[in-house]
């Protein structure tokens, strides 16, 4: 959800104030760094996933603080959207069978959740843009009803100074509509990664994370409809990067950087990052607090960097880098932020055990794999992917251009296997998760692809139109989500 923030308006004094007081803590940042301030010991790992509410037709539910309450579980949170909340889980070690029993985990926590959820007509589903949404549930009522929110949506707009254009042009079908609020952000639910490493590793598993980014997609791909329209088989990153978008189209011309943003260089560390925050994102919640963190590093604790944090809270990187206090040491983590939700618990891990193992893998690798492949060409494979899913060509070195199935099931996956095991994950758990992932490639199909056949199928044989093929394939799609049949096995049913 990000971090607590009261509501305010601000001044051009906040904002210098902000400007400094950010400085400081990138200083401080540096000299923890230097000075090798930072927890060591096991690496951990963690996941938050992000769902949608819908009632027994399919249709959004927009009650989250209602269905929070009836859950009553500190795990769950809420999100931008009404219709959205958050499941997030403590982190862990990955070895043995940690991620079976994460799986089991996750399902005993959504089930019970759903129990509770069901008593207000709600039900939870995981998937990356609930196909039923239409812009009219999309309005500034969608929003939730917190200070953090209203703030965002203020501050982007301001920052703007007109209505959100989102164009997104599919293969067959295009997108052309505004927005006067950043609601459509709130349409686009994911599963988020997170894997704690020294800070001297940080670099190498970042760049890991980027370069992978376009497979992950290919493989994972879950959102080919956003408002009635078949368009991206990830759509989900088409309208994030614009639905955030602080730049008028003459700041696009200059060059000046999104906010959802790819990168545009490999880094040697974590400083790199949170540095190119601070020179190129003008503050969007400029609030400072209390503490001096030159003062605190100076009696031998651990600042906060409230500041530095929130301002990275408000760069929208694919791959996140995050500096965190976890009783009161200080650690680093890559926070993997570019599946979509589900299709199921079963899936998530799968893409989970699949990331987990490549990007250790990868970064641990002596030759590594960005010192053969230009960020440009991992930025293309990443849009490729998000536009074709298990159809996109992407490059890598030694391969050249070539079908992700392809690549994932010739070069990656075997890597992906020896990545697990030096997690020391257990056989049996590994060979079942990226068995799956294995079968999504051999049999060209992701959560994406089945939406799409199911839609067709169901307009052709029955002669639906597309709001209510929709609305039927998405009943279909959370009774297979609750079976946790994972999705490449799932019949396209009409």
């Amino acid at each position: 959800m990000g971090q607590e923030v009261a509501a305010r308006t601000f001044t051009r004094a906040d904002r210098t104030r902000y400007r400094q007081k950010v400085r400081r803590c990138l200083d401080v940042l540096e000299r923890m760094l230097r000075e090798s301030r930072f927890a060591g010991g096991r690496q951990l790992i963690g996941c938050e996933i992000e769902l949608n509410l819908v009632d027994s037709r399919g249709e959004p539910v927009m009650r989250n603080a209602e269905v929070l309450d009836a859950i009553a579980s500190p795990d769950f949170q809420t999100e931008l959207g009404q219709f959205n909340v958050e499941f997030n889980l403590p982190p862990r070690g990955l070895a043995g069978d940690s991620l079976a029993v994460l799986e089991k985990r996750l399902r005993a926590d959504l089930n019970s959740a759903e129990t509770a959820a069901q008593v207000l007509d709600a039900h939870l589903l995981m998937i990356g843009i609930l196909p039923t949404l239409t812009p009219a549930h999309l309005g500034a009522d969608a929003l939730t009803a917190h200070p953090r929110y209203a703030l965002l949506n203020e501050q982007i707009f301001a920052a703007r100074g007109e209505d959100m254009p989102l164009t997104i042009d599919g293969a067959v079908e295009r997108l052309r509509t505004t927005a006067e609020t950043i609601a459509p952000e709130a349409a686009c639910t994911s599963v988020q990664f997170h894997v704690q490493v020294a800070p001297e590793s940080f670099g190498a598993y970042w760049n890991a994370a980027q370069a992978i980014a376009g497979v992950q997609l290919a493989v994972g791909a879950n959102s080919p409809y956003l408002f009635g329209k078949e368009l991206w088989r990830e759509t989900r990153i088409a309208l994030f990067e614009q639905a955030t978008d602080t730049r008028s189209d003459e700041l696009k011309e200059q060059g000046v950087r999104p906010r959802v943003w790819f990168g545009e260089r490999w880094v040697t560390s974590i400083f790199d990052l949170f540095e190119e925050n601070v020179r190129y994102f003008p503050a969007l919640l400029p609030i400072c607090d209390d503490e001096d963190p030159v003062e605190v590093m100076d009696r031998g604790d651990t600042p906060a960097l409230g500041e530095l944090r929130l301002h990275n809270g408000t760069v929208y990187r694919w791959n996140r880098p995050i500096y965190d206090v976890a009783e009161g040491v200080p650690h680093v983590r890559v926070e993997n932020r570019v599946l979509p939700a589900g299709p199921t618990v079963v899936d998530t891990l799968a893409n989970a055990a699949f990331w987990f193992g490549l990007v250790r893998r990868l970064a641990e690798d002596e030759r590594p794999v960005w010192s053969r492949l230009s960020f440009a060409a991992a930025e293309d494979n990443f849009h490729s992917a998000a536009r074709y899913g298990t159809e996109a060509r992407l490059f890598w070195p030694g391969a050249g251009e070539v079908p992700a199935s392809e690549l994932v099931l010739r070069r990656l996956l075997p890597l992906a296997y020896e990545g697990l095991d030096r997690w020391g994950v257990a056989a049996p758990v590994r060979d079942r998760l990226l068995g799956i992932v294995e079968q999504r490639c051999l049999r060209a199909t992701c959560g994406a692809q089945w939406q799409v056949d199911t839609v067709h199928a169901l307009q052709e044989r029955h002669h639906l139109n597309r709001p209510e093929a929709l609305r039927r394939m998405t009943l279909r799609y959370a009774e297979h989500m609750h079976a946790n049949e994972p999705v490449h096995a799932w019949p396209v049913e009409s």
